[in-house]
């Protein structure tokens, strides 16, 4: 049975949609929290996740593919360093959508997608978590 497979294509090829995914990856994992429409931010959710999920691991191999998924030494240096222990007692839900209303242009629903330790990260940072 092949219930509960699919995913959402956000028109798109899939070349174009796994550059699209891994690219909101990184910045979602270099900033802690990001900016997009709702339907982009629920699959990003499912890619992110999983990629700390391997991150957790902590082996050669868990390098390796997470290295593979996202084209981006520094990125997953922090992810295989920093989140995957950080998430280590956590069995999922790494990350966290928030709402944030319709864009002008086109009223797209927009949302923040970030790091359920965000607001922690952004004080060790000194950046302002308030947003308008």
């Amino acid at each position: 049975m092949r219930h509960r497979k699919g995913y959402s294509k956000l028109n798109r090829n899939t070349n174009q949609r796994k550059a699209l995914l891994k690219g909101l990856a990184i910045s979602l994992f270099e900033h802690g929290r990001i900016t997009t429409t709702v339907a982009k931010a629920k699959e990003l959710r499912r890619y992110a996740e999983r990629l700390i999920t391997i991150a957790k691991k902590q082996t050669p191999s868990a390098h390796r593919v997470v290295f593979s998924r996202l084209q981006n030494k520094d990125i997953t240096k922090k992810l295989l360093n920093e989140y995957g222990p950080k998430y280590e007692g956590r069995n999922g839900g790494y990350t966290r959508i928030l709402k944030k209303g319709r864009r002008l242009g086109d009223g797209a629903e927009m949302a923040f997608i970030e790091l359920v330790d965000y607001d922690h990260l952004a004080r060790a940072a000194g950046e302002d978590t308030t947003e308008a």
